[in-house]
């Protein structure tokens, strides 16, 4: 039996945060287009009343997009959202947003959770950006178990791998994670990816320091994963990281993380 693969690229696309941000854009595209994933988790894309970043970058890379909001952080702008999306090479089955356990806030986050018509069969995505607030840990560690739970609820068992891809505003080894990872594969530690990688780091020029020794200058953004089935093999064959400047510009704050699965359908 042939196997079956699929490339997985999570990244934080920073929304319109940060000086010149249309500057950004060409070195989005440009990255995308380099590594060509087969399945897209992006975090703080932006929505307007027509578009959505997601669109507009499905249509010049030729994907399937789905998008959700509201997200973290707030948008600053009443015109425009901020939320999550999901790129597919292949088309969209089915696609829901959930709201997340949110006790600090005045907006109800939601996760999003997708099936791509993959050549071996329904691929499920769950794709998140959970609370960055450190002071609302209970938030964030709740909001770990709800994804955790959602990529292990047995509807999505097939023939697939499921993937939980996003920014989980969380280090690996963080109480935020517990469950994700008694439940799941850590797709960089599983690849060998460097134990030293970071995704949100402190040399960017608007690197958000406030954010504190929690998140500076740690993989923050991850792709974890369970096998669709009990009998099933799930291998990594290769993690890299992506979004170095493009043109002496940076795409975004942080670091996309690549992940490529290999199984036998």
């Amino acid at each position: 039996m042939a196997d079956s693969t699929v490339r997985a690229l999570t990244w934080n696309l920073w929304w319109r945060f940060g000086p010149h941000w249309e500057e950004r854009q060409p070195g989005i595209r440009a990255t995308l287009e380099r590594f060509r994933p087969d399945v897209v988790a992006l975090q703080e894309v932006w929505g307007g009343t027509d578009t959505t970043q997601a669109h507009e970058l499905a249509e010049t890379l030729e994907m399937h997009a789905v998008f959700a909001s509201p997200s973290y952080p707030p948008s600053p702008r009443d015109d425009l959202d901020l939320g999550i999306a999901v790129l597919s090479r292949w088309p969209i089955l089915d696609h829901e947003s959930l709201v997340m356990p949110a006790r600090h806030r005045e907006w109800d986050p939601v996760a999003l959770t997708v099936r791509v018509d993959h050549p071996a069969g329904p691929l499920p995505v769950v794709a998140a950006c959970l609370d960055y607030g450190v002071p609302y840990t209970d938030d964030r560690i709740a909001q770990g178990t709800f994804v955790a739970d959602l990529a292990t609820d047995p509807r999505f068992d097939g023939p697939c791998p499921v993937l939980l891809m996003g920014d989980l505003n969380a280090a690996v080894g963080s109480p935020v994670l517990r469950r994700a990872t008694d439940v799941l594969v850590d797709a960089w530690s599983a690849g060998n990816g460097p134990a030293d990688a970071v995704t949100l780091p402190s040399t960017h020029p608007s690197a958000p320091l406030e954010a504190g020794p929690q998140m500076i200058d740690q993989r923050i953004d991850h792709i974890l994963f369970r096998p669709g089935r009990e009998d099933q093999h799930v291998r990594v064959e290769g993690v890299q990281l992506a979004g170095e400047a493009v043109g002496g510009v940076y795409p975004s704050d942080h670091r996309a993380v690549v992940a490529d699965l290999l199984w036998r359908g």
